[in-house]
């Protein structure tokens, strides 16, 4: 999976996740259980995942819906598409 996004903020969350489900696009919230081990107090960061091979177009929305600066870098083994 391609780590996309890490945040605490849930309307971002919920935001991103929209936008991904209105593209067609497939994405999973990693780490939103992890409140029982941390004391519900949001120190650590949801991940929004995707498919590697829908990575590029996420990746695109997220930039055109002005949310770039929210984006993790590629990674060397990543292709970018």
């Amino acid at each position: 999976m391609h780590d996309l996004i890490r945040t605490n903020d849930p309307v971002l969350i919920s935001f991103v996740e929209s936008l991904m489900r209105d593209a067609g696009i497939g994405c999973m919230v990693a780490d939103a259980g992890m409140s029982i081990l941390e004391g519900s107090v949001g120190v650590i960061p949801r991940r929004i995942l995707v498919d590697p091979a829908m990575a590029g177009q996420a990746r695109r929305i997220i930039t055109d819906a002005g949310l770039e600066a929210e984006l993790r870098p590629w990674t060397d083994s990543e292709a970018r598409s």
